[in-house]
């Protein structure tokens, strides 16, 4: 599985997501994808109990720890890789999570328009 080349949606070089909870398809603290990569996990996004919520509605379950797999579940807070398709259809639902767009990958526009990415785009800081 090679990595595609490490690009956000701004165009410049792909942040890091989070490594508290390491996520990513590579489990790099990274949202970066390859051709195996068929949920395309690109979308790094904070996640909330309002999506969460969904999530688990929607047959994803998110936030309950599964230890045999070495996941501890999410809570409201955590950044995390989301499937594009996945966060297109929370935001269809009124529920996106806020996304930081250095740390989305390039393929995500494959699935979402830049548009909606910008709505759900994290606060700036000082």
């Amino acid at each position: 599985m090679e990595k595609e080349p490490s690009f956000n949606v701004l165009g410049s070089a792909l942040a890091a997501c989070s490594t508290e909870p390491m996520t990513g398809f590579f489990r790099n603290g990274s949202c970066d994808t390859c051709a195996a990569d068929t949920g395309s996990h690109t979308v790094c996004a904070v996640m909330t109990d309002e999506f969460l919520a969904f999530s688990k509605y929607v047959g994803n379950d998110l936030s309950t720890p599964r230890p045999e797999f070495g996941f501890a579940g999410l809570k409201p807070g955590d950044h995390w890789c989301l499937c594009a398709a996945r966060f297109l259809q929370a935001h269809e639902e009124g529920c996106a999570p806020k996304v930081n767009l250095h740390a989305t990958h390039v393929r995500a526009l494959d699935i979402v328009p830049i548009d909606v990415l910008h709505a759900h785009t994290l606060p700036l800081k000082d």
